[in-house]
């Protein structure tokens, strides 16, 4: 057999190219991820004698840590259970409602959800904390308490349950329901029987992913929890960056990787369910006019939360910043005070934005090859893997990342501390798994077939994909691309190792203005936070017209 003119079929020319594109991604994750990780926790627990796994129980054998631990674990089934009882009126009101201003008030529920923790900490801190507007009112101050914690992690995760459940709520046909009221069922029964049970593996996507923002809380801990309260990724922070104890932080970060692992296990298995047990309708004929007082008076409560718990927080942030001397506090940030910084504060504006344009063209050409090789459902086991894998940025400490990269990337070929380029990588990290997110469920709806007529007439799988895919995935790219800048722009766990002091980003120059004490240091702080909350929110507002139709209930 002449093996050099033997063809190769469109199925195996397929997988080849699906592996090929694998390469960057698994390289990207490789060095800036896996390699960074495992260099911090090797610099911790292995010394000239070898490894030292007994400093594992050591750690773990200390008060003071598994107070942390429980703190962490504790705080975080709570914000669960808050977000999920404050949020699931919500998500129904928006999946079977139709109301004037729908659109608008599901962009409001959003922002808080792309918004940097350090804003939304500042913007609580402004609400319920000394000299804030309870303080002013009431005499009533919530910072020393752990309510501040908990209200500021329902404010950041409300629209992951409402997206989520919503999304797929909508999706449910009503029809059922109104059969078993019509075979005498209470509305309650009803809805207990037939609607919940369907509703259940999204009900759990949501609070796992609820529960893995808050079990990793960083920026609205280190603001709001003061001295008093510190959850793992708080403690692993303060363990490299004040105590240097390496292998104290590499066991903590060993024990939250554990933990972030079988969270998103858990969280895989109940998407997988949700998609395969679900027959869904179009969202646009569930939704009607409010029918009845019932019907009016949840809604009414819901905008009323909506505005009290989302709306009241950063309306006070701004109040803050303009309060006393007008735009005062903003012309302050121009001025260089030689002090929190070796530039004015206002270049921070300019050096977030030029850092996560960056980020976000690295995470989308990361994210969208990663997507276009996880498309096909049947690939193999390696793919279905690192299809997981992509989301471990979002739950291992980004600490333990930022100063990874200080101790893994300082010699050559790859000494990058001193070069700009290092702060979007480590934003990328985390705005790769949106990209992933956001392209593959619309990859996946395109018609396989068109693939391989491509193919079977001799385009390339370049051109395949730039023919036949491109031109339906472009606003599906645009939306990713959106989510990734955003979630670039606030990213502060990593970047406060690794951004130089003469070019700080937004989020780590509010951190370190609200570490020193005086008004002045107080309200260019809450100025800070206010551009970093418009510039989110506007890309947010962005998104929301690109927005590509939901028909997953995925968020």
């Amino acid at each position: 057999m002449d093996l050099a003119r033997t063809e190769v079929s469109p199925r195996v020319r397929s997988g080849a190219a699906r592996l090929g594109l694998l390469a960057l991604p698994v390289a990207f994750f490789g060095v800036f991820f896996a390699y960074p990780v495992a260099a911090i926790v090797s610099r911790g627990l292995r010394t000239g004698d070898g490894w030292q796994f007994g400093r594992l129980w050591d750690v773990l054998g200390d008060a003071g840590i598994r107070h942390v631990l429980w703190f962490t674990t504790w705080q975080a089934l709570v914000s669960t259970v808050l977000t999920l009882l404050i949020a699931l009126p919500g998500a129904y009101v928006f999946a079977r409602f139709a109301f004037p201003g729908k659109q608008v008030l599901r962009a409001v529920v959003t922002v808080p959800f792309v918004l940097p923790t350090v804003v939304v900490g500042t913007a609580f801190l402004a609400l319920v904390g000394r000299g804030g507007l309870l303080d002013e009112l009431w005499g009533v101050r919530l910072d020393t308490t752990v309510w501040a914690i908990l209200l500021a992690h329902v404010f950041f995760n409300y629209a992951v349950v409402v997206r989520t459940v919503g999304g797929l709520w909508a999706q449910l046909d009503p029809r059922q329901e109104e059969a078993a009221r019509m075979l005498g069922a209470s509305p309650l029964r009803a809805w207990r029987t037939v609607t919940l049970p369907a509703l259940g593996p999204a009900v759990a996507a949501a609070a796992l992913m609820v529960f893995l923002f808050t079990f990793t809380s960083f920026g609205v801990v280190q603001i709001l929890g003061g001295p008093t309260f510190s959850t793992l990724e708080v403690e692993i922070y303060r363990q490299t960056s004040e105590i240097f104890d390496l292998s104290t932080a590499a066991v903590l970060t060993i024990v939250q990787f554990a933990a972030v692992g079988a969270v998103l296990a858990v969280h895989a298995w109940t998407v997988r369910r949700r998609e395969s047990a679900l027959r869904l309708v179009d969202a646009a004929t569930t939704a009607r006019r409010p029918r009845g007082a019932g019907q009016w008076a949840l809604l009414g409560g819901v905008l009323a939360s909506v505005a009290v718990l989302l709306v009241l927080p950063p309306a006070v942030l701004v109040q803050r910043s303009l309060a006393g001397s007008g735009f005062g506090y903003y012309r302050a940030l121009t001025k260089d005070d030689g002090g929190v910084f070796l530039v004015p504060p206002i270049e921070a504006v300019g050096n977030s934005l030029s850092y996560a344009l960056a980020a976000t063209a690295i995470a989308v050409v990361v994210g969208g090859l990663a997507a276009v090789a996880l498309t096909r459902r049947d690939a193999g086991r390696f793919v279905r893997g690192f299809d997981a894998l992509l989301m471990l940025p979002l739950g291992v400490s980004a600490v333990t990342v930022g100063f990874g990269f200080l101790i893994a990337l300082d010699e050559p070929p790859l000494d990058l501390r001193a070069t700009w380029i290092l702060v979007p990588l480590a934003q990328a990290l985390v705005g790769v798994p949106f990209v992933v997110r956001t392209m593959l469920p619309v990859l996946r709806a395109v018609d396989v077939r068109l693939r391989e007529a491509a193919a079977v007439l001799g385009a390339s799988p370049w051109r395949a994909w730039r023919e036949v895919d491109l031109p339906l995935v472009r606003r599906a790219l645009l939306v990713a691309a959106g989510f990734a800048f955003a979630v670039s722009l606030g990213e502060f766990g990593a970047t406060v190792f690794i951004a130089r002091p003469d070019n700080p980003t937004l989020p780590v120059a509010v951190a370190r203005l609200l570490g020193r004490p005086g008004e002045l240091n107080y309200g260019q702080a809450m100025a800070l936070s206010t551009i970093l909350m418009v510039v989110c929110a506007v890309a947010l507002l962005v998104l929301e017209r690109l927005r590509v139709p939901d028909r997953t209930g995925e968020f």
